[in-house]
């Protein structure tokens, strides 16, 4: 089964007073290579966000991004500390007062400070947010996948009308083929006769040019094979394995008796 390595999916969870959105883009590549963006607080799950796309996807560049809201008035992940935010403040007035300076101290004075605003560590998260990305990740996955087959289906289509009009060609190389056969015997008759006119033959000369006629306009080895490779290409096609690396390898080989037949011609 034909199935395209490019292709676009998203997917959306609501459950448990959490709110998450999966995305993710594949392109072209030999292998599987993975880059995932998470929020902070989901940085420790990298791991099993990968293995869960290796369980679907076995080759291509893909793209995947996760956001993660929660229901809850003060947010998802970001939090502020007032204890350390009215502990720095007391620290920059004592501070103020003693250096006798002016002013008052402002909240973009307390922003510079990473501790007044934190972000929730993996511990802080309770399992049914990782739970609520999850299914949206299976969702975008399942998404890509279905594009992906439609997109492939298309191409497996178009394959098999090339492999059609391959085959119709093969019987036209055939049946030319043994044209120029009986020309080309025509034309080593006429030179049979020119030597016994001349009293020239040479029975050695004479295999020879035998047996390099019959190998330069013989291409039945090279059709037959052609057909063959053309049959696993259509078998190939069918297999519910991915079949990408067979199938490069039989294209290789047509190419291969396309150039014998070629400069046989």
């Amino acid at each position: 089964m034909i199935t395209s390595m490019t292709g676009y999916g998203r997917g959306e969870e609501v459950r448990d007073g959490f709110e998450a959105f999966a995305e993710v883009r594949s392109l072209n590549h030999r292998f599987l290579d993975v880059v995932v963006r998470l929020p902070k607080g989901l940085n420790p799950y990298e791991d099993a966000v990968k293995e869960i796309v290796r369980r679907q996807i076995t080759r291509g560049r893909l793209n995947l991004s996760v956001s993660l809201k929660s229901e809850q008035e003060n947010g998802f992940g970001l939090r502020v500390d007032t204890d350390a935010a009215l502990q720095y403040k007391r620290l920059l007035e004592t501070l103020r007062d003693k250096l006798k300076l002016e002013g008052q101290i402002t909240i973009d004075h307390l922003l510079h400070f990473s501790e007044v605003m934190t972000v929730d560590s993996p511990v802080d998260l309770p399992e049914r947010a990782w739970e609520c990305v999850q299914a949206a990740l299976e969702k975008a996955l399942k998404d890509l996948n279905s594009m992906r087959r439609r997109e492939g289906a298309e191409i497996a289509n178009d394959l098999h009308q090339r492999i059609d009009l391959l085959q119709k060609c093969l019987e036209e190389i055939e049946a030319r083929s043994i044209a120029r056969r009986r020309d080309e015997f025509q034309k080593l008759y006429a030179r049979l006769l020119e030597m016994l006119d001349t009293k020239e033959l040479d029975r050695d000369r004479l295999e020879l040019e035998i047996a390099l006629l019959a190998d330069r306009v013989d291409v039945t080895e090279e059709c037959t094979r052609f057909r063959s490779h053309n049959t696993l290409f259509e078998e190939a096609m069918k297999d519910a394995e991915p079949s990408g690396r067979r199938l490069n390898f039989l294209l290789q080989e047509m190419n291969r008796e396309a150039n014998t037949i070629g400069a046989k011609a």
